[in-house]
């Protein structure tokens, strides 16, 4: 990114987070920042917040913590990172797929099982998680030090939805992602790239007609409010990333680097117990909330007409990626099929 780029990017922060971050940098060099694109209690804030604790609990560093919209959008804290002004990052692949196009492999639907346990043990013993991911994050200058779920993709739409057939002329909102747009094609969508900003006013104005997320940020987000049905396909698992400026954390020291390390599995426990039973719980404030709210559950027949339009999606995701793509898909495939039965 040229000079001019992070010029126009950094003129664009709130002038107080600005300044703040400014005075850090100058001040404290063991003050390290770190960025987020949720909201206050939602996954990737405790995830934050517990990796905060450890640190801080663990050494005379401090770390300051910076939630959806304190330094913009989603992208403008990845440049952030990827500039320095950022020590850690925690972005989705959703956004990251346009830096890293492998990462949109966890958009193909169907490819990922949607019960927890089998999720949960992908993610400690995946190779292509936790071997191939690093390697590809580190050639944008980022040191992958967690890939994490967040809960199962729920559809909310203006009306309940049991088909393919069904979403032929709706405008679903979809992360700027190519392959995230491709899914939604092929179930016979029209994917509509916003920034989240943007999504609530879209719904309530009917200039979108639906969107997907985990069922926390439904309801931490208030989406039920303007798009009411709940719509559970299976189709996969919100997936995020946390990560460092890659010069940051290579300067840092052995112990440094190992504290960081820790801090990262430390939250990662933290957050997998705290995601038990959150779906279910939001699920219930929902329902409590409003009396607007249908809940659709899919039945394996209904799954079965959306299961087989992944086939294209797949070759999409080839054809954007091509060998390390395929590759990748391949590891991800064997790493699934290796997860022990419970």
């Amino acid at each position: 990114m040229n000079t001019f780029s992070q010029l126009g990017k950094l003129t664009a922060l709130p002038a107080l987070a600005l300044a703040t971050i400014t005075a850090a940098t100058s001040v404290n060099a063991d003050n390290w920042r770190y960025a987020h694109e949720e909201y206050e209690g939602d996954v990737q804030d405790v995830y934050a917040y517990k990796f905060k604790e450890y640190i801080e609990e663990h050494s005379d560093h401090t770390l300051q913590v910076y939630r959806f919209g304190e330094l913009g959008e989603s992208d403008d804290i990845m440049e952030q990172t990827q500039a320095g002004i950022l020590n850690f990052v925690n972005q989705s692949p959703g956004f990251t797929g346009a830096l890293i196009p492998e990462a949109q492999i966890f958009f193909i639907p169907y490819l990922m099982p949607t019960d927890m346990d089998t999720v949960i043990s992908f993610f400690r013993h995946s190779d292509a998680i936790n071997q191939d991911f690093p390697k590809l994050y580190a050639e944008k200058g980022l040191e992958l030090l967690k890939m994490y779920p967040e809960g199962e993709m729920v559809m909310t739409l203006d009306e309940p939805v049991t088909s393919p057939e069904q979403l032929n002329n709706k405008k679903i909102r979809v992360m700027t992602n190519p392959l995230l747009s491709a899914t939604y094609s092929s179930f016979g969508a029209t994917p509509t790239p916003l920034p989240w900003g943007e999504v609530y006013g879209a719904l309530q104005t009917n200039m979108i007609q639906g969107q997907e997320n985990p069922i926390f940020w439904i309801e931490s987000g208030g989406l039920y409010e303007v798009s009411p049905n709940l719509v559970f396909t299976g189709h996969g698992w919100f997936t995020t990333a946390m990560m460092a400026n890659q010069d940051f954390y290579q300067g840092l020291s052995d112990q440094d680097q190992q504290l960081v390390r820790d801090a990262a599995d430390y939250a990662f426990e933290e957050i997998i117990a705290h995601i038990d039973g959150l779906a279910e719980r939001s699920l219930e404030k929902i329902t409590n909330n409003s009396d607007e709210v249908t809940v659709t559950r899919l039945t394996e027949g209904q799954i079965a007409a959306f299961r087989q339009r992944a086939p294209q999606v797949e070759e999409k995701f080839i054809e954007m990626t091509g060998d390390r793509g395929q590759a990748l898909l391949t590891q991800f495939k064997q790493d699934l099929q290796e997860i022990p039965s419970n």
